[in-house]
C-alpha cells in the first residue's frame, strides 16, 4: 500500500520512516492564493457547484485539507493542554506550525467573494437559469478529468464501481426537492451549516444546494443582508464543528486511499451534473433541450474553455513557484 503526502510539487509517496516534509507556503504568494480562494468562494454561492471542485482545478485541494487538519490539531492541543493544566505551550507550538501563509489569504478571498457572489451570481442564476446553468455545466463537465488525473495508479475495476456509486449518490442528492422555511430555528441552522460545509471539501457536492434542500439558502442570504449576527454566529459555529469532524477523515483517505478516493470524487462530480443541466422545471425535473439551443451550447463550450484555461494557468503558476 502506497501512502501519499501533499507537497508543493503534488502528491508524493511517503518513506517508511515518516513523511516528506511539506514546505511552508511563502507569503509572497498571498495575492495568488487569495485569488484562488475567491474562485472557491464564488463556486460555493452557486447551487450545483462545489467549492471542492474549484479547489481541485486551481491546485488548492490537497494543501487546504492538510492546512485545515494542522489547524484543527493545533486547536485541539491548545484546548486539551489548558484543560489538563499542561499550559498552552504545545498548542501554541502547533499553531505556529500551521501553514498560515496559505490559509489566511485563501480564507480571506473565499469570504469576500462569497458575500459578493451571493449578491451577484445567485440573482443571475435566478433570472437567467438556462444560460447560467449551461455555462456551469461545461465547467464541471471538463473538471471531471482533474481527479482522474490525480490517481496515482492505473484505473481499475474497483475504481469504476466506486465512481458509479458516487455518481448515483450525487444524482439522487441533487434530485431532492427544495424546502422552504421562512424562519428556521437556530438548531436547524447549526445542523445545516455542519452538513453544508463538508461540501466545501467534497467535489461534486454543492454546499449551496444542501442549504436549498434544507430550506436555509434564502434565510442565509437574508441574515447576511440584515446583519443578523446571532444567525451568522450559529451558522459559523456549526460550520466549524462540521468541518472539524470530517476533514481528518478526508485527509486520511487522501494520504492512505488516494486511488479510490479520487474515483469517488470523480463520481460525485459526474452525478452533480444533474443539477446543472440547463433545461429543468422549477421543481428541478429534467427536460429535453428547447427554445434557443445554440446559445446554451456555446456557453457550455465557453465554460469548458474557461476551466481548461484555469488549469493551464495554475500549472504554470506552480512551475514558477517551484523555481
Amino acid at each position: 500500500m502506497t501512502i501519499y503526502r501533499s507537497t508543493d510539487d503534488g502528491p508524493v509517496p511517503l518513506d517508511p520512516a515518516g513523511a516528506v516534509p511539506r514546505r511552508r507556503t511563502p507569503w509572497r504568494t498571498a495575492p495568488f492564493n487569495a485569488f484562488r480562494g475567491g474562485l472557491v468562494g464564488a463556486a460555493e454561492s452557486v447551487p450545483g457547484i462545489s467549492g471542492g471542485t474549484i479547489a481541485l482545478i486551481v491546485g488548492l485541494y490537497d494543501h487546504l485539507i492538510d492546512a485545515a487538519s494542522e489547524l484543527l490539531h493545533a486547536l485541539r492541543a491548545l484546548v486539551t493542554g489548558v484543560a489538563r493544566r499542561e499550559g498552552a505551550g504545545p498548542g501554541l507550538r502547533a499553531l505556529k506550525a500551521v501553514d498560515w501563509p496559505l490559509l489566511v489569504p485563501v480564507l480571506a478571498g473565499m469570504g469576500v467573494v462569497l458575500v459578493l457572489s451571493l449578491k451577484t451570481i445567485a440573482p443571475l442564476l435566478e433570472s437567467h437559469p438556462v444560460p447560467m446553468r449551461a455555462l456551469f455545466f461545461g465547467m464541471i463537465l471538463i473538471s471531471i478529468a482533474v481527479p482522474l488525473r490525480m490517481m496515482p495508479d492505473r484505473f481499475r475495476v474497483v475504481d469504476g464501481v466506486l465512481l458509479v456509486v458516487g455518481a448515483v449518490a450525487a444524482f439522487l442528492l441533487t434530485g431532492l426537492p427544495e424546502a422552504e422555511i421562512d424562519r428556521p430555528p437556530l438548531w436547524l441552522v447549526f445542523i445545516g451549516a455542519a452538513i453544508a460545509i463538508n461540501a466545501l471539501v467534497l467535489p461534486g457536492v454543492s454546499g449551496s444546494f444542501v442549504l436549498l434542500a434544507m430550506g436555509l439558502y434564502v434565510p442565509v442570504q437574508h441574515a447576511i443582508d440584515d446583519r443578523n449576527f446571532a444567525f451568522i454566529g450559529v451558522f459559523a459555529l456549526g460550520a466549524m464543528i462540521g468541518l472539524g469532524s470530517f476533514v481528518k477523515l478526508l485527509q486520511w483517505l487522501l494520504h492512505h486511499r488516494r486511488q479510490v478516493t479520487m474515483a469517488v470524487l470523480a463520481g460525485l462530480m459526474i452525478g452533480s451534473l444533474r443539477s446543472l443541466w440547463p433545461w429543468q422545471t422549477e421543481s428541478h425535473a429534467l427536460q429535453g433541450p428547447s427554445g434557443q439551443v445554440l446559445g446554451p451550447i456555446l456557453l457550455t463550450v465557453l465554460g469548458a474553455a474557461l476551466v481548461i484555461t484555469a488549469m493551464i494557468w495554475e500549472a504554470r503558476q506552480q512551475q514558477k513557484q517551484a523555481r
